[in-house]
């Protein structure tokens, strides 16, 4: 896809980021997570905790088409889990694209970018998960060199869903 910029979020970007969040929930996971949670997802509440991720520091980067944010990936140049996941020194926990731009090469731009940022610490092991069942993005994760090290649970709306988590040997992803 031509012309997208890849850059740091600012705060004048959380609408948008959180806009391209629930419509990646209620389409990639529609069949997946209960209805009644996607379909009751709280964009102020949303909005409101990507602008606190963004005062706090938390690494959010963009894709931005003619202007327009068009996918952001959240990283972490630590892993929040090193007790699970003790060889892991970074991950990424959110990657979303808007739903129509699917399939374009933004997603592999944004994880490209975000893997390159994190070389440059000097990190070297990258997990991240995924739900189980989520077959399209865990080919995506796998064609970016992913490789499943555990399965494991998450929960939204008082419910448990399995999770696949991804290792990265970040050496090894191409640049």
């Amino acid at each position: 896809m031509q012309n997208i910029i890849i850059r740091n979020a600012t705060i004048d970007d959380t609408e948008e980021i959180a806009d391209i969040k629930i419509d990646g929930w209620q389409t990639a996971y529609r069949g997946i997570i209960d209805d009644d949670f996607l379909d009751n997802m709280d964009r102020d509440k949303e909005i409101e905790k990507k602008k606190q991720n963004i005062k706090d520091g938390v690494n959010i980067i963009v894709a931005e088409l003619n202007k327009n944010i068009v996918g952001f990936c959240l990283y972490r140049n630590y892993n929040k889990d090193t007790e699970k996941y003790p060889k892991a020194d970074c991950e990424i926990s959110s990657l979303y694209i808007k739903s129509n731009l699917k399939r374009n090469g933004i997603g592999r731009q944004l994880i490209q970018y975000a893997i390159e940022l994190l070389r440059k610490e000097g990190k070297q092991r990258m997990i991240l998960g995924c739900l189980k069942e989520n077959y399209p993005s865990r080919a995506f994760y796998e064609k970016m060199g992913g490789k499943v090290i555990n399965y494991d649970e998450i929960e939204f709306g008082n419910k448990k869903y399995g999770l696949a988590i991804y290792e990265y040997d970040i050496a090894k992803i191409e640049k």
